[in-house]
């Protein structure tokens, strides 16, 4: 079974952590800090939906709730620290 890729916006946030490089135990394979947070794929695709509706519809579809309850890597403490 192939490993995961390492989710790039962690990436990011550890390059940042580390004077603007990016670490050298950071490579082609997520590690513990760079694996990609659990998310139920039907709330991902219900926000999505939402989000698409309200740039259609130019109506209020709920969007902005429904991304709230996504997992937020800049928002939210991992639970892995």
């Amino acid at each position: 079974m192939a490993k995961d890729q390492p989710e790039a916006l962690a990436t990011f946030a550890a390059s940042a952590r580390n004077d603007g490089q990016k670490p050298k135990d950071i490579g082609l394979h997520a590690t513990d800090e760079t694996e990609a947070i659990p998310t139920d794929p039907k709330n991902a695709a219900d926000a999505a939906t939402k989000v698409l509706r309200e740039g259609v519809l130019h109506k209020d579809q709920g969007a902005d709730e429904a991304i709230d309850d996504l997992p937020d890597r800049t928002r939210d403490t991992d639970p892995r620290s």
